[in-house]
């Protein structure tokens, strides 16, 4: 109750979506507050790159989360689904990169793709970024930690 009470502002209730009003007075919708991300000093909504990825021939869908860095705090990972007749490799890495590269800002950019055979959903259809999210500080912090 409490924490339903605190997202609203008198009659609006603030569901924590992000949005950009342009020059003519349009919304577009830029994610939710709580998968926004910052690297290098920049915010980072996943939704513009996930967008940008799937215009690739050989993604089917994906998700875009944040890679805990310690130099720039968090980099772009893509997890990427990719679609029917193409195959894991180093090559469709940077076809991939050098798409993103044409339409997005360097910071924007993921430094790593991790290919999967399936993405988490939600009963809607929507990508479960906060399973990804939760996966990917459990690998890193797994992956800081000494060998035995």
């Amino acid at each position: 109750p409490q924490a339903t009470a605190e997202k609203y502002s008198g009659d609006w209730c603030r569901t924590g979506d992000q949005a950009m009003r342009d020059a003519d007075g349009y919304l577009w919708y830029q994610g939710r507050a709580d998968d926004i991300f910052k690297v290098s000093g920049y915010r980072v909504g996943p939704t513009e790159i996930e967008n940008c990825l799937v215009k690739h021939p050989a993604v089917a869908n994906c998700a875009v989360v944040p890679s805990p860095d310690g130099t720039r705090g968090a980099v772009v990972k893509a997890v990427v689904l990719l679609a029917p007749g193409h195959s894991p490799s180093e090559a469709l890495k940077d076809s991939i990169r050098e798409h993103v590269k044409e339409h997005l800002a360097p910071y924007q950019q993921p430094r790593d793709i991790e290919f999967v055979s399936e993405l988490p959903m939600t009963t809607t259809g929507k990508v479960q970024r906060k399973i990804l999210r939760e996966r990917e500080a459990a690998r890193v912090i797994s992956s800081d930690r000494p060998k035995a």
